[in-house]
C-alpha cells in the first residue's frame, strides 16, 4: 500500500499568541475528520510573546526566526516545508481571517491537478474589508489577470494551496508583492492555477498599514511596479506613447497657428514639441532593451 502524501499546513507567524490558539484547534478538527496526513508548521518571525509556546502546545512543529516581514517568512515556510517532505503545502494566516473549513477543498483541487489553488474572498464572503483597500485588491487582480491572461478575482489572499513543485521552482524577489509574484511566475511557468471562494472573517487591524490610504498608495505603486517588472515593453511603450502624443499635440496646434495666422511665433514650443517627441521615442526604445534582457 502507497504511503499517503504528507499535507502540510504552514502559519507564518509575529506575536500570536492570543489569537493561534483557536486558529491551530479549527484547523485540527477539520483535519483530522479528514484522512490526509498532515503537519502543521510555525514560523515564528521573531516574535516576543508566546507564540512559540502556544504553537508546541497544540502539536505544531514550530520554526524560530528573526524578524524579516512576511516575503522573508513566506520564503523560509518554504524551505522548511520541503525539509518536511511536503507534498502539498496550504498556506494560511495567524489571525484566523480564513476560516479552515476549506482546507479539504483546497487540498482536493490540487489533487484534481491544478498546481495552485487560491482562496477567493471575493467570490465567497467578506465581512469586513475597506472601501480603499476593497479596491486595491480589485485591480491588482485585474493587472494580475492581463499579465497571466488567466482571470484571477483575489490575487493578495492568504490562503493557498500548491505543489511542491511550487515552492521548489519559484524564486522571490519582491516583498509587498510576494503573493502576486508567486502567481505571475507560476503561470509563466506554465503551472495550472485556479481558485475556489472562501469565507473570509472580521480580524484584528492590520498590522501593516496604518490606515487604508497607506495601503491604496502602495498597492498602486506595486501595480505600476508589477508592469514594469513583468511587461517592460507595455509598460514604458505607453509611458513612450503617451509622450509622443504630447509632442504631436503641440505640434499640430503649432501647424495651426502657422495655417491661421500666417506665423508660429512661439519658438519655445517647437523645441518643446520634439522635445516630448524624442523623450517618447527614447522611452519606447528603452522598453525593447528592458523586454528583451527579461527574456
Amino acid at each position: 500500500m502507497a504511503e499517503k502524501k504528507l499535507v502540510v499546513i504552514t502559519i507564518p507567524a509575529f506575536n500570536e499568541e492570543r489569537t493561534l490558539p483557536r486558529v491551530l484547534e479549527e484547523i485540527k478538527q477539520i483535519m483530522d475528520e479528514t484522512s490526509y496526513k498532515y503537519k502543521i508548521l510555525i514560523v515564528n518571525d521573531g516574535s516576543t510573546d508566546k507564540t512559540s509556546e502556544v504553537a508546541r502546545k497544540y502539536g505544531a512543529v514550530v520554526v524560530e526566526k528573526k524578524h524579516s516581514g512576511l516575503a522573508g517568512t513566506f520564503r523560509r515556510e518554504m524551505q522548511e516545508c520541503l525539509r518536511l517532505g511536503a507534498s502539498i503545502i496550504v498556506h494560511t494566516d495567524a489571525d484566523g481571517q480564513y476560516h479552515p473549513q476549506h482546507l479539504p477543498e483546497l487540498i482536493r483541487k490540487v489533487e484534481q491537478g491544478y498546481d495552485l489553488v487560491l482562496g477567493s474572498r471575493f467570490r465567497g464572503k467578506i465581512e469586513q474589508m475597506p472601501f480603499l483597500k476593497r479596491l486595491g485588491n480589485i485591480a491588482f487582480a485585474k493587472v494580475i489577470s492581463s499579465l497571466i491572461q488567466i482571470r484571477i478575482t483575489d490575487t493578495t489572499t492568504g490562503f493557498r494551496a500548491f505543489k511542491k513543485d511550487i515552492a521548489r521552482d519559484i524564486n522571490y524577489i519582491n516583498t509587498f508583492t510576494y503573493t502576486q509574484e508567486q502567481i505571475i511566475k507560476a503561470a509563466k511557468q506554465g503551472f495550472r492555477i485556479t481558485e475556489i471562494p472562501i469565507i473570509a472573517r472580521k480580524t484584528r487591524e492590520s498590522r501593516l498599514f496604518k490606515n487604508a490610504f497607506q495601503y491604496a498608495l502602495k498597492a498602486w505603486i506595486n501595480i505600476f511596479r508589477i508592469y514594469r517588472d513583468y511587461e517592460p515593453l507595455a509598460f514604458f511603450g505607453r509611458i513612450g506613447a503617451l509622450f509622443i502624443i504630447i509632442g504631436f499635440l503641440i505640434g499640430a496646434w503649432l501647424l495651426y497657428r502657422l495655417f491661421t495666422l500666417g506665423y508660429i511665433g512661439r519658438y519655445p514650443s517647437i523645441i518643446l514639441s520634439g522635445l516630448f517627441i524624442t523623450m517618447g521615442i527614447q522611452v519606447i526604445l528603452f522598453g525593447f532593451l528592458a523586454d528583451m534582457m527579461r527574456k
